[in-house]
């Protein structure tokens, strides 16, 4: 039977990296995308930009502010904003902020984790005007107290930018706490899986990116396992 070519798994599904080397770069109508890893955590670090404009995001100060200011060549960052306040996710930011600084925003619930206060605190529901490109963050907490997701519709499907919160084969690690396992769960499942389509492409924190079509067959096993 042939595979619905919406549902296919396509070459820049994965947008494999790795720490160290090059950015890779895909164009997805009004959204040109850039991903790159750093640090020996392989932390992945975005750039998400208007094709029209150049104005951009970075996503994560993870590590390495020479690379992440290299990856953003030829655009205008606004500004830095954070998945979440993990310290592998915030190794550059004072590195960042430094001249020519960039202010970095981030959501008032990890304000514990963060080396410093954020310039700008986010909230769920709040759209970024980058560019031309809207910018949707939602906030899904459960990883860390103030987890973010960015939502971005290109041309072709739309992107998710889930930090910590879900990866490939299941959500973020939330340490034992069953409680924040629930929150995490409801919160993809209502905000995630309910209303996207399964031709998002899911970009996460570390690692290779995916879809909610790869992704969704295995909801109700990820709930019961607990973690």
């Amino acid at each position: 039977m042939t595979e619905h070519p919406e549902r296919r798994p396509l070459e820049d599904t994965a947008l494999h990296t790795e720490a160290g080397g090059d950015a890779v770069e895909v164009r997805d109508g009004p959204l040109l995308l850039r991903k790159r890893t750093v640090s020996e955590m392989d932390n992945a670090v975005y750039l998400l930009a208007c094709a029209a404009t150049g104005h951009a995001l970075l996503v994560d100060a993870a590590d390495d502010a020479p690379a992440i200011r290299a990856m953003a060549e030829g655009t205008l960052p606004l500004a830095v904003v954070q998945t979440h306040g993990h310290w592998d996710h915030v190794r550059a930011w004072e590195d960042l902020a430094e001249d020519p600084g960039l202010e970095v925003w981030g959501h008032a619930g990890d304000l514990p984790l963060y080396p410093r206060t954020p310039d700008r605190l986010l909230e769920d529901g709040q759209y970024l005007a980058v560019g031309e490109l809207t910018i949707e963050v939602l906030h899904v907490p459960g990883h860390t107290d103030g987890s973010l997701l960015l939502l971005i519709e290109g041309g072709a499907h739309p992107w998710l930018v889930t930090g910590d919160s879900l990866f490939p084969g299941g959500p973020g690690a939330t340490r034992g706490d069953r409680d924040a396992h629930r929150r995490l769960m409801d919160g993809l499942e209502s905000r995630v899986f309910d209303r996207l389509p399964d031709t998002t492409r899911v970009l996460p924190g570390h690692g290779d990116a995916t879809t909610l079509w790869v992704e969704r067959p295995h909801l109700a096993e990820w709930r019961e396992r607990g973690w």
